[in-house]
């Protein structure tokens, strides 16, 4: 196939798993979808290809924009898309980072085997539930007042570690360490602080959740013993973001653009693709929001973690740091960045947008983790909950073909409301321990519903085309033992 048609845009065969659309009318660059002829078919179902030809028209886009092969039609930005926007003369744009600021993925390794689990299951899924809030509205590991919540916004991890909630080592292997350069509190809303203040350390709902899982492959023995990684040992998978708090900032945001910039606006062919032009005070003060709500998101899936120790330790009776209970990394998947990268031969700035994408810097980058610059940055790819997940590696191509991301979990074929149409949350959580192991417990069955295994593309395929590109190399496959749900 050397072109693929999907309701009149036209994509070309650029190479294997690279699809473009190329420039017309008032698009600033082509747009390119990175997939399987499979995984493009299920891609054309929606408005994914429509939204990803619409961000080529926002101000100072770059080379190209991207689609990654687990993408599905969001908020004016598809999910799986990631765009470079020119530092000085672009833009950034809240609704390329979407309402969930930084969620994003942490996981946790520990020495505990399968058989070490085995028997605990009910146990663990039960005291997990009880002890690590989750579903819709308030309810945190710590309710704090206002000043707290600035406090965190300003000092990320660094606060969790001031107040017990985390070690020295759990900031060596997080994203930026766990504090994010230029954040703001002041450019966060007091309706997103009051938002948010109840909700530190919470799953929330949807498609977040805590996942208990075991290492089935490992592929790249090197890079598995540099992340610790070994068939059959017990790992922790933690998938949340900025709750209300993200939610209300973008939201905020997204009205005074359509105040300040209407005729940015006007011309976007998506009032939802809402932009603030590079250096006006806007663009700062989202920047400076975006940053503190990153801030957030962090301290949210550290105090999670922190409570998840607690449990091991009731449940296994040792102390965590006796299970070796540690941070692999954790990273984010909804952000835009200022970034250094080379396009046509030149280094320039820019307001890297990931949505539904994860950051993939390749081995010598100096932003991975000292820990991991010699293998490459780890990558976390989230599968459904009846399939495995993924940890990859920054591939070497990841910089020249991706602004060094890849893609950040299996994407979503089903809409929410079609899922509760076709499955019974009951049924599918019976199924899933009957016949494969795994303990699910959720805030209720239609959360169970919407997240049915088959409401999700295949996440063998997306890390396959992922992998033959170079942009995330394979290194660990997992599989679930434990999972809840808000």
């Amino acid at each position: 196939m050397t072109s693929f048609d999907a309701d009149g845009i036209t994509l070309e065969r650029v190479r294997e798993y690279v699809w473009e659309i190329p420039r017309e009318g008032e698009m600033r660059t082509p747009a390119r979808v990175f997939a399987s002829e499979a995984l493009l078919e299920e891609i054309s179902e929606d408005r994914t290809l429509q939204q990803l030809k619409n961000t080529t028209h926002l101000p100072g886009v770059t080379k190209h924009a991207i689609c990654m092969p687990d993408g599905h039609q969001g908020y004016g930005f598809p999910v799986g898309g990631v765009g470079a926007m020119d530092a000085e003369d672009g833009c950034i744009s809240p609704g390329a980072v979407g309402y969930d600021i930084n969620c994003g993925v942490r996981m946790m390794r520990t020495n505990l085997t399968y058989d070490d689990l085995r028997g605990h299951e009910a146990e663990l899924v039960d005291s997990l539930f009880a002890n690590v809030p989750s579903g819709l509205g308030g309810g945190g590991v710590v309710e704090a007042g206002v000043d707290t919540v600035e406090e965190i916004l300003e000092r990320g991890v660094e606060w969790a570690l001031e107040n017990g909630h985390a070690v020295e080592d759990d900031l060596l292997h997080c994203e930026d360490e766990g504090v994010r350069e230029g954040a703001d509190a002041s450019k966060v809303s007091q309706k997103a602080k009051d938002r948010g203040k109840n909700q530190i350390g919470s799953l929330g709902s949807g498609n977040h959740f805590l996942e208990v899982q075991r290492v089935t492959d490992v592929f790249d023995g090197e890079v598995g013993a540099a992340f610790g990684l070994e068939e059959d040992q017990i790992v922790v998978l933690i998938h949340c973001g900025s709750r209300g708090l993200g939610h209300q900032t973008c939201n905020d945001y997204l009205r005074q653009i359509e105040q300040q910039h209407s005729g940015l606006l006007d011309r976007l062919p998506d009032r939802e693709l809402a932009a603030a032009p590079a250096g006006s005070q806007l663009a700062e003060d989202y920047y400076g929001a975006m940053n503190a709500a990153i801030n957030f998101a962090w301290v949210n899936r550290q105090l999670i973690m922190h409570r998840t120790r607690k449990v091991f330790e009731r449940v296994f009776d040792r102390p965590w740091e006796e299970m070796e209970m540690e941070l692999l990394y954790d990273v984010a998947h909804n952000i835009a960045k200022k970034e250094t990268h080379e396009v046509d031969g030149q280094q320039g700035e820019y307001f890297v947008h990931r949505k539904g994408a994860t950051r993939a810097f390749p081995a010598g980058h100096p932003e991975v983790p000292a820990a991991y610059r010699d293998v490459g940055q780890p990558v976390i790819i989230p599968g459904s909950m009846g399939a495995g997940s993924y940890v990859l590696r920054g591939g070497e191509r990841s910089m020249e073909l991706s602004f060094g991301s890849t893609a950040h979990g299996a994407g979503r074929l089903m809409s929410r409301t079609r899922a509760k149409n076709e499955y019974w949350g009951g049924d599918v959580k019976q199924e899933l321990q009957d016949q494969q192991g795994i303990y699910v417990k959720a805030q209720s069955g239609a959360t169970v519903a919407e997240e049915a295994p088959g409401v999700y593309k295949d996440v063998d395929e997306v890390v396959r085309v992922s992998d033959a590109l170079g942009i995330g190399d394979r290194v660990a496959r997992t599989f679930p033992v434990c999972n809840i749900k808000g």
